[in-house]
């Protein structure tokens, strides 16, 4: 007794059985450029299997290639998106860049929401020690810029000595895991000239604000100082 083949809905070719995953990613791809648009959703991986009568192996191969092309993304609960070639690089180095781009964009934007803030209250919170503790940071940054040495330790200190002038121990958590995210960049940007030495000054302007325990001025310091920052990280990148 023969077994029905698998329905194969109209407007799929049937799949030869060599290099399945790759006809699958072909044919989807016409299917995308001819019939969908961006925004739209792919269908399930269970249906698209039914429809070209083919593994669910080879679907799912035959999707990962896409996306590595720009085509698809994949969104958490939402399913596989259908991407705006005209804006989507289908280099997978091209896109990988991207992503990186974006990242730290949006991690130096989550630094301006928080640390313009975190430095007005600590111009309101500072004691003489806390001012001292940044004047000692502050000099052995100086010694390093003065020599051509990274001074990227130096540097996640005085932030972290902001954070915790402003007496709040929560936010130097989040400080922390953004400082990290950001190393390697940060990194790389202290090695663009004139780099470091912006940094010192950026840092001396908030330290002159917070020793006058002005609050509006240390947030516009803080403000100007991830400004340049961004800039600089950004068109490194």
């Amino acid at each position: 007794m023969s077994v029905a083949e698998p329905p194969v809905r109209a407007g799929f070719e049937a799949i030869p059985r060599h290099k399945v995953y790759q006809e699958v990613a072909r044919q989807l791809e016409r299917h995308i450029l001819e019939n969908l648009k961006p925004g739209d959703v792919l269908p399930a991986e269970r249906q698209l299997t039914v429809m070209l009568g083919v593994s669910r192996g080879s679907v799912r191969d035959a999707i990962r290639s896409l996306e590595l092309k720009g085509l698809l993304e994949p969104r958490q609960g939402f399913g596989t998106v259908i991407c705006d070639i005209a804006v989507t690089p289908t280099d997978p180095l091209a896109k990988a860049l991207l992503d990186r781009h974006q990242l730290v964009a949006e991690l130096i934007d989550v630094r301006k929401m928080i640390e313009p803030h975190v430095a007005a209250r600590a111009a309101r919170h500072a004691t003489p020690e806390d001012i001292a503790e940044m004047e000692e940071i502050l000099g052995r940054q100086e010694l390093k810029v003065g020599h051509g040495e990274p001074a990227t330790d130096e540097d996640t200190e005085f932030h972290y000595a902001i954070a915790l002038a402003s007496r709040n121990r929560a936010i130097l958590k989040v400080l922390d895991v953004l400082m990290d995210l950001l190393r390697e960049t940060r990194e790389k940007s202290s090695q663009v000239k004139g780099r470091p030495q912006k940094s010192l000054a950026g840092h001396r302007r908030i330290l002159t604000a917070l020793k006058r325990h002005d609050a509006a001025a240390a947030e516009a310091a803080v403000n100007r100082h991830l400004r340049e920052i961004e800039n600089i990280a950004l068109n490194r990148l």
